[in-house]
């Protein structure tokens, strides 16, 4: 659909556009991006897995840009992501050698490594602290060196009690591998196709695993979660147990330009932070299957960038939802879910509905006026 130009309306959007700036200018202090992602990390995290570039200073610059508006941000992050060049492809990361700082699983009290909550709000009361209203640099200070003092005297009791390594602490091992290991989970179809790159080509039915679970990654965070939600109170599989969900570093390495070797040879770039997310479902097989072999558990998978765990855990739910594939439900439709959980098009889509419509609507105003006029029959509802 085209629209016609406005007369005048070049100066007036010129204007609109300052009274913009005029409003982020006088009414903000002015914060660099150093403040913000120490400040909001995780609106950070959110704005960088949306747009499916890790860059914590950019998404930063991007949410200041767009004045705190997520939806914004990760539009403006995405647009200069794709204007960037692709000089390497990484090698495919191994989450299992993550460096972990947080590593809970649902389904077990005790497991290999044991249990790390980490830094989490999931057992704090949601109170307003009001105190941070009038906290000031000097006692933002006094309660960071508290902290600080606090976890040096933890790691120094730690270190002095245990002998085990950092490196050797770091690789945990995956919780369902001791079920795995008793052939209770149900086997992944082996699939060695080169994974779809989904920034790169159109979206398409059906879609290769590997394309969904980019889609439902870079998927607005609210979006993924409440399909998820959805899912779970009966538009889709029963309740899922979390296995395991790990939350930390990943390292990132390229193989050689001109000679690709083994990952030994690859050249190490950096690491990104990263949570991943397995969770347990009671597989779904016919009856038939179910006598000769008894039941078994399927997984479903989920891993974003960041600290977005009620994403990624319900990503891992759409996952399992998506490889039912079962048309009664919409979370498991494939082109319902990956259609809708992408925050730029859903933005982009609503927000021309502000623009300008004169012609269509005067178009659908004459067919209402016209079935007003007396004697007249009504128009068929297609028509209108």
């Amino acid at each position: 659909m085209g629209y016609v130009a406005v007369r005048g309306g070049g100066k007036a959007i010129e204007e609109s556009l300052k009274l913009l700036e005029l409003e982020r200018v006088g009414s903000s202090a002015a914060w660099g991006t150093d403040q913000i992602e120490g400040m909001f990390p995780e609106l950070v995290d959110q704005v960088m897995g949306e747009a499916s570039l890790y860059a914590p200073r950019l998404a930063a610059l991007a949410l200041k840009q767009a004045q705190g508006s997520p939806d914004e941000a990760v539009f403006l992050l995405r647009a200069f992501r794709s204007t960037l060049e692709r000089p390497y492809i990484s090698r495919p990361i191994d989450t299992s050698r993550m460096r972990a700082n947080r590593r809970v699983s649902a389904a077990f009290k005790d497991v290999p490594g044991g249990q790390i909550l980490g830094a989490t709000r999931d057992y704090s009361h949601r109170l307003l602290a009001f105190d941070l209203e009038v906290e000031d640099e000097e006692a933002l200070a006094e309660k960071r060196a508290a902290l600080l003092r606090h976890f040096d005297e933890d790691a120094c009791a730690a270190a002095a009690a245990s002998a085990v390594d950092d490196a050797s602490s770091a690789a945990l091992p995956r919780v369902l591998d001791y079920l795995r290991g008793e052939g209770l989970v149900e086997p992944v179809r082996r699939d060695d196709t080169p994974p779809i790159d989904a920034t790169m080509v159109p979206l398409t039915f059906p879609a290769p695993r590997s394309v969904r679970l980019q889609t439902l990654a870079r998927g607005m965070t609210q979006a993924v979660e409440a399909l998820g939600y959805a899912a779970i109170r009966g538009f889709g599989p029963a309740h899922p147990t979390v296995g395991e969900l790990r939350r930390g570093a990943v390292a990132v390495s390229v193989d050689h330009p001109l000679e690709a070797g083994g990952a030994e040879d690859a050249y190490y770039l950096g690491s990104v932070p990263v949570t991943e997310v397995e969770s347990v479902f009671m597989s779904h097989e016919d009856e038939a299957a179910n006598r000769s072999a008894g039941l078994s558990l399927a997984v479903g998978y989920g891993c974003v960038i960041g600290r977005a765990e009620t994403k990624a855990i319900a990503m891992s739910v759409l996952d399992r939802c998506l490889e039912l594939g079962d048309a009664r439900y919409p979370t498991e439709d494939e082109e319902f879910v990956l259609y809708h959980v992408d925050g730029v098009e859903a933005t982009g889509f609503i927000s021309h509905l502000k623009l300008p419509h004169y012609v269509t609507f005067q178009s659908k105003l004459s067919s209402v006026r016209g079935t007003r006029e007396e004697g007249k029959e009504p128009a068929d509802a297609a028509a209108l």
